[in-house]
């Protein structure tokens, strides 16, 4: 296969500038564009909901490398100019400017938008975190208010919530699930997590479904409504729900749209079009099914194995996923799956002290370990979890159109 004369790399995110390192480190010489919908170049997600909320971090500090690093890349940045469509068969992308960019092919790094809430818009004092943006004024609205709401219980709420409590703030976490991250960890070690936020001070009404937002009367969020008809006093709010893949510019691609952007276990969407990052979902031949991963460590696997496909190579990308967070002084860190119904048990460590290694098995396959404030012990355990992938491949099938989503760094 002979490598495409230029690359066009559609979102100046994490996995989009992973793409061009990896293009180049594997002696790619042709011309990449990389094309984004922020103005800023690229930076990395995962210290905005703490360093760079918390104020430990200066903004530029998020920053992935340094002009000189990105300029050493010969690529060309076009920043803050969304994507608004795709010519498949062009491999032609057009922008919200009416700039046009062509190229033999191209990678689509787009991610995702966060969630919101029905009528969020219309208040102030109401956020998201998604970008630096968001972090910036989020961190502004804080340190001008007392009493926080954090509406979602998964990994990004989570963390918010231990951040703004750092801060001082009167937390309120909200959600429908029973404890914080207990989507992603399971009712073990979701319950620590419980108990370690109750402790340090945040508030939790979990387990009941929150229907709306109030406001003040003068445009202003002032509560945060249960489906109990109680209202949680807020002089902020963070919608924290989840994401969705940014494929809506892709609309009248004729790629093939479902909960991200469906690709072969390549990554390849169509010829010469390729998907990497939060926004693929991409058939995972050890799993014998479609995953889509919302994780830091994803995006810059992926980001190799995409790089490698262009340069020619013809391997499959099957990783054993990978995520961590921090809350307060936990680091939990994630090698593998942690399905629901998988049994945990404690392998290293001891529950009580709040340093463990957990290992998460179903039918007696390991499908993933758990770390809390062990890394190393955690890291030494993956081969189990890799061991536990070959058995799943070779003795299970499951349904190609399954996803499986890490909604996690």
């Amino acid at each position: 296969m002979t490598a495409p004369a230029s690359v066009l790399v559609v979102g100046a995110s994490a996995s989009g500038l992973a793409t061009v390192e990896a293009l180049r480190r594997k002696g790619y010489e042709g011309a990449i564009t990389v094309l984004g919908d922020e103005p800023h170049a690229p930076y990395d997600r995962p210290p905005l909901s703490k360093q760079v909320l918390s104020g430990a971090w200066e903004p530029a500090r998020a920053a992935l490398r340094t002009q000189d690093v990105l300029s050493g890349l010969d690529a060309e940045f076009v920043l803050g100019d969304p994507a608004v469509e795709l010519d498949t068969a062009a491999r032609t992308v057009r922008t919200e400017s009416g700039r046009v960019l062509r190229a033999d092919a191209v990678v689509i790094a787009t991610g995702v938008r966060a969630r919101a809430l029905p009528g969020q818009e219309d208040l102030t004092g109401v956020h998201v975190l998604r970008t630096l943006d968001h972090a910036l004024a989020l961190r502004a609205d804080l340190l001008a208010s007392s009493r926080l709401v954090v509406v979602g219980e998964g990994v990004l709420g989570s963390e918010i919530a231990a951040t703004a409590r750092t801060l001082g703030l009167d937390v309120t976490l909200a959600g429908p699930l029973a404890a914080p991250m207990a989507l992603q960890v399971g009712p073990l070690v979701s319950g620590l997590l419980a108990d370690l936020h109750r402790e340090r001070g945040v508030r939790l009404r979990l387990g009941e479904g929150v229907v709306g937002l109030e406001g003040d009367g003068g445009g202003r969020v002032a509560g945060v409504r249960l489906g109990t008809g109680e209202t949680l006093p807020a002089d902020a709010v963070v919608v924290a729900i989840g994401a969705s893949p940014a494929t809506e510019w892709l609309a009248d691609s004729g790629l093939r749209l479902d909960n991200g952007v469906v690709c072969d276990a390549r990554c390849r969407a169509a010829e010469g079009i390729y998907a990497v990052g939060d926004v693929a979902r991409w058939h995972h031949e050890g799993l014998d099914r479609l995953i889509r991963l919302e994780n830091r460590t994803n995006a810059t696997e992926q980001a190799l194995a995409v790089a490698g496909t262009i340069c020619g190579e013809d391997r499959p990308y099957a990783p054993v996923p990978y995520f961590w967070t921090d809350q307060f002084d936990a680091k939990l860190q994630v090698h593998g799956f942690l399905p629901a119904g998988a049994e945990a048990e404690v392998v290293e460590g001891d529950l009580s002290a709040r340093r463990f290694v957990a290992r998460f098995h179903t039918d007696g396959v390991v499908t993933g370990v758990l770390g809390w404030n062990m890394p190393k012990q955690t890291r030494l355990r993956r081969q189990e979890v890799v061991d536990g992938l070959v058995v799943t491949s070779t003795h299970t099938h499951t349904s190609a159109s399954a996803s499986t989503q890490a909604s996690t760094h």
